[in-house]
């Protein structure tokens, strides 16, 4: 007498499925380590599993964006420069953008100003092709003191430089304060941006550094004719904490509480959207970079279907993990961010 085997086809029928045995031996040892308790279930959405076939790869909307076109709602946001390790990592960073068709802002380009010995760095607009945005990147210290210098031609040459479509304005005064060589500002960061824009006829995005804005700042950029806010929201790299680290240890004691606040990207989301349905026209900036504490697509989906403006959502850290060894390495990790994007707007809803 035989015993029979329920997962090996008939004899005389083709097997179709070669794998089977394996994958449901795999099925049974695996079952209870891959058990989900309640507690764990993602809470923001609803599984919609019966309104949708599987998403083709390539579905994503394109997004118009800053002028251009995005094909994948993703911002790599601003990386480094002036090493070399930098300058391979700003380049396949920028051969990904334009693979998958993201958008792209460089790491602070203050070394470019009087000297182009670092430009091989940033110069990346030929990894990414001309039809995405690519935003050059300076610190509000640094603004300032070129405005007061009279200096200010020297942010549109920076632009031209690097072929850049406009430039990110970094906030940090925290960060400045912890950094032992910090920069110390004279007037408040909201006035010098507000020059910016008289002066200069180019795109400018503001953006914090790993603590966000909260809502008077955030109200107040948005009064702006900004072409976008980067949040760089609380739970992302910490730039205040980051300086305080390199500080002496009585230092890190007396300070290390204030490098702890800030905001969450949901949280300043939410403000920015009520500032939009309160102050109507008044409401200038265009587009917002969900950014700070993304961890994944799941984030990012999350916060893009939540927002009431034109929106990607921005990751660093993320891209710069994968950046450091070769090209397939970050292909595969933004091909598959690229397709659990498709899988949650097929299957997803936001609660």
């Amino acid at each position: 007498m035989t015993t029979e085997q329920p997962d090996l086809p008939p004899k005389g029928v083709p097997d179709n499925d070669p794998t089977a045995v394996d994958r449901k031996k795999d099925h049974i040892e695996m079952a209870f380590k891959s058990r989900v308790e309640a507690g764990e279930l993602d809470a923001r959405f609803y599984y919609e599993p019966m309104l949708t076939a599987h998403p083709k790869p390539g579905s994503l909307r394109p997004l118009p964006f800053l002028g251009k076109t995005l094909r994948t709602p993703v911002w790599v946001s601003s990386m480094t420069g002036g090493t070399a390790l930098a300058r391979k990592i700003n380049r396949l960073l920028a051969r990904a953008c334009g693979e998958f068709g993201m958008g792209m802002g460089l790491g602070s380009c203050r070394q470019l100003l009087y000297s182009d010995e670092f430009l091989p760095d940033f110069d990346v607009r030929d990894e990414m092709g001309a039809d995405l945005p690519l935003y050059a990147n300076l610190g509000i210290a640094q603004v300032e003191k070129l405005l007061k210098q009279k200096e200010g031609d020297r942010i549109p040459a920076l632009l031209q430089k690097l072929r850049a479509d406009g430039l990110f304005i970094h906030v940090n005064p925290l960060q400045e304060a912890m950094q032992p060589e910090g920069d110390m500002f004279e007037r408040p960061p909201l006035e010098v941006i507000e020059e910016v824009l008289q002066l200069f006829d180019c795109k400018v995005i503001v953006k914090e550094v790993g603590q966000g804005f909260g809502p008077e700042s955030l109200k107040a950029l948005l009064q702006l004719p900004l072409a976008g806010i980067e949040f760089a929201a609380a739970g992302g790299t910490n730039f205040a904490r980051l300086e305080l680290l390199r500080s002496d240890p009585v230092k890190q004691m007396i300070f290390e509480k204030i490098a702890t606040v800030g905001h969450s990207a949901v949280d300043m989301l939410a403000w920015a959207n009520q500032y939009k349905a309160e102050l109507g026209t008044a409401c200038r900036t265009e587009h917002l970079i969900l950014s700070g504490g993304v961890r994944d697509f799941l984030d990012g989906y999350y916060l893009l279907q939540k927002s009431t403006y034109p929106a990607v959502y921005g990751q660093a850290s993320g891209f710069l993990k994968h950046a450091q060894g070769d090209y397939d390495e970050l292909r595969s990790f933004v091909q598959a961010q690229v397709r659990g994007l498709e899988l949650a707007q097929a299957f997803l809803r936001v609660k």
